[in-house]
C-alpha cells in the first residue's frame, strides 16, 4: 500500500476512494494507514443499505459473478453464479447482499463504467481450504 500512496502522490492524486460499506474496522484501519500519507480516503458507498445497493447496481447495468465463496456462510453451488436479482432473492437471511462480511466475493465482467464486456468463460470448481472459487478464462 506504501507504494501505490507514494505513486499517487508521485502523480498528484489527493485522494483514494474505497468501496468499504459499513465495517468500522475496517475503514477506521484505512484511515489510519492514509493519515501519514496526506491523501484523503474516501468512502462514497459508506452507510448505504446494502440489499438497495445490490439492487441498484444489476438495475444500473453491472454484471458480475461469484468468484468466491466461503463455504461456512454459504453453499458450494453459488460459486460462478450470476450476481443478479435470482441470487439476490435465494440469498440466507444472515447474509448481506453485497458480501460485505467475506460471504462471497465478485467478478465484475460488464457495467457502464466499462467500454465493452469482459468475455468470461466459466472453468473449473474448486473447493480449498474452506472457500470455494469459480474459474474463469
Amino acid at each position: 500500500m506504501t507504494e501505490i500512496c507514494d505513486r499517487a502522490i508521485a502523480e498528484r492524486i489527493d485522494a483514494i476512494a474505497f468501496g468499504d460499506l459499513f465495517l468500522a474496522d475496517i475503514r477506521a484501519y484505512r484511515e489510519t494507514q492514509l493519515k501519514p500519507t496526506g491523501l484523503e480516503p474516501l468512502f462514497p458507498l459508506w452507510e448505504i443499505p446494502t440489499d438497495s445497493l445490490a439492487r441498484d447496481m444489476i438495475a444500473g447495468g453491472l454484471r458480475a459473478k461469484l468468484a468466491c465463496v466461503d463455504a461456512k456462510q454459504l453453499p458450494a453451488s453459488f460459486a460462478g453464479r450470476d450476481f443478479d436479482a435470482s441470487l439476490l432473492h435465494e440469498l440466507p437471511p444472515e447474509t448481506d447482499p453485497c458480501g460485505e462480511r467475506g460471504e462471497f466475493h465478485t467478478c465484475v465482467y460488464d457495467g457502464p463504467m466499462f467500454t465493452a464486456p469482459l468475455p468470461l468463460q466459466a472453468g473449473e470448481i474448486v473447493h480449498r481450504d474452506g472457500f470455494v472459487y469459480a474459474d474463469f478464462q
